[in-house]
């Protein structure tokens, strides 16, 4: 995506719109099943730091966090990951104006956490064998509950 339309700037709305009410702390398009590099995040207490971050990479990564982690695509398991504690990324706004970001603690996990869906990777995967196990048991049971 080189540059950031009226579409874009859409789905970013749109995106927003749903990850407040889910609740939630960020949202890749691909949980949504839009095929673009976007996310959206805020992890501000009162949803007053809304940002979106098109086509992301990460271009630095440094020292070492362990936080629970939770995501819309696996509702209700949370587990403790490891992962950069602090990160440089470059993006593109809703604007469609490049930007550089030095991001640490939740907003740095919340970043690597969404860049992750987009790479087609859910933060269970970072889990043990076992763990991973334990989960794919919890959800088949929660399915079995709901059908």
């Amino acid at each position: 995506m080189e540059s950031v339309t009226d579409d874009i700037r859409q789905l970013v709305a749109d995106m927003a719109e749903t990850m407040y009410e889910a609740p939630g702390i960020g949202l890749a398009a691909t949980q949504v099943n839009v095929h673009r590099r976007v996310v959206v995040i805020d992890v501000s207490e009162d949803q007053s730091a809304l940002m979106a971050l098109i086509n992301p990479e990460i271009l630095e990564r440094s020292g070492e966090q362990v936080c629970e982690e939770g995501c819309l695509s696996v509702p209700g398991i949370y587990e403790k990951v490891a992962r950069a504690e602090r990160v440089r990324v470059r993006a593109l706004n809703a604007k469609g104006e490049p930007f550089e970001l030095d991001a640490e603690g939740l907003l740095a996990v919340c970043i690597q956490h969404e860049i992750d869906h987009l790479d087609g990777k859910v933060f269970v995967e970072y889990l043990s064998a076992l763990k991973l196990s334990r989960i794919k048991g919890k959800l088949a049971k929660k399915a079995r509950i709901t059908a």
